[in-house]
């Protein structure tokens, strides 16, 4: 087609130069390993063995099994015994314990009374996560106890209400199962939007730009013939990238492997079309690298990778609109975990289709306009 005149000569030459250049390469490959298994580690809601003070005034066998109800959540450990409320607050301070217990020496009377037995957590609230699971875990056993001693008290042996909860997708609430799919797209991001910000900017900078321009090249075949080598790259990484997810963090693929690939081929596109847009307004390198740090970072917190996107203020829910790490995460999302299907999610796929021929076309003219 005459429209992608050249393209087969640019796309032979793109890939000897990029099978030539292992700094390309392994910019594409090392940093987004290191990136997934260090993402994939380190985000994890389940907070375990928080530490935990007690100042047990009580010392009594009811006081203890409260202490080991604590415990036994997995959420606390306990670290030691406090011998005041204000050393505990102290130590609490020094960020030596997340929370700390404090049961009053009448304790067991008050509660074999039948009056309110009143025991004080404190919790450190400096971040909000934990402290939130902290006090949840805290009522929640607390509230248990109290059950418990209100059926002894009166001889029933059932409560009034059981709730069944049951957990569809992922029963175990792995967080890896939710962070690990918005990681990859994160990731794939971050190596394909920098690869082709760098390829016309390189170009450029070596002289060897003028050179293309003299040429019978169409700038539809310059651009197709410099995107394709990275998308092949980047495919492979893709598959490279599920792999870690499915075998190192354990992530079960529940729905199908080729609506993950159809899916990542286009976001892929998009993103490295992205990247050449950007190389069509930066005039050197560290100018390509600061603009595509700067369509990195609101991908990050504001596609829902991190945040869930509904309790966003409306300004920057209406920005992840308009990012493509947003339709491919709620994707990879619904296929890896859900099960969905492609059709299931349609809107999101022509979303990212749109974005990715919107894009391209702009690259083109871009080019067209930035070489006149």
């Amino acid at each position: 087609m005459k429209i992608f005149c050249g393209f087969t000569a640019i796309l032979y030459k793109e890939f000897i130069s990029v099978l030539r250049d292992p700094f390309t390469l392994s910019f594409m490959f090392f940093p987004p390993l290191v990136e997934m298994i260090a993402f994939g580690y380190a985000l994890d809601n389940d907070i375990k063995n928080m530490n935990l003070l007690v100042l047990d005034q009580n010392r009594t066998v009811e006081s203890r099994q409260l202490i080991d109800s604590f415990a036994n959540t997995g959420t606390f450990k306990v670290i030691g015994e406090a011998r005041s409320v204000e050393e505990m607050a102290t130590l609490m301070r020094q960020g030596k314990a997340w929370a700390g217990i404090e049961i009053p020496p009448d304790f067991t009377r008050e509660l074999h009374s039948g009056r309110t037995a009143h025991v004080q957590v404190l919790i450190d609230g400096s971040s909000s996560t934990p402290a939130l699971q902290a006090l949840n875990t805290a009522l929640a056993v607390t509230l248990r106890q109290s059950v418990i001693t209100l059926l002894g008290e009166s001889g029933r042996t059932d409560i009034p209400i059981e709730v069944r909860p049951q957990v569809l997708y992922n029963p175990a609430l792995r967080s890896p199962n939710f962070f690990v799919p918005g990681v990859i797209g994160i990731v794939l991001q971050i190596a394909t939007t920098f690869a082709t910000a760098m390829s016309l900017v390189r170009e450029r900078e070596r002289g060897t730009l003028e050179q293309l321009l003299v040429s019978p090249l169409s700038r539809w075949g310059l651009m197709m013939g410099k995107l394709t080598p990275y998308l092949c790259i980047g495919m492979a990484m893709s598959a490279f990238l599920f792999g870690i997810m499915h075998w190192l963090f354990l992530v079960p693929i529940a729905g199908s492997v080729a609506a993950m690939f159809i899916a990542t081929f286009v976001y892929v596109f998009t993103l490295l079309s992205l990247g050449l847009l950007v190389s069509t307004k930066a005039e050197n390198q560290m100018q390509a690298m600061q603009m595509s740090m700067t369509l990195i970072l609101p991908s990050v917190f504001f596609s829902g990778f991190i945040f869930p996107r509904e309790t966003m203020p409306w300004i920057f829910f209406q920005i992840g609109r308009f990012l493509p790490a947003t339709y491919f995460i709620d994707l990879m999302r619904a296929i890896v975990i859900r099960g969905a299907s492609l059709q299931e999610f349609w809107g999101n796929v022509v979303v990212l289709i749109g974005m990715a021929i919107f894009i391209f076309i702009l690259c083109a003219l871009r080019f067209k306009k930035k070489m006149g």
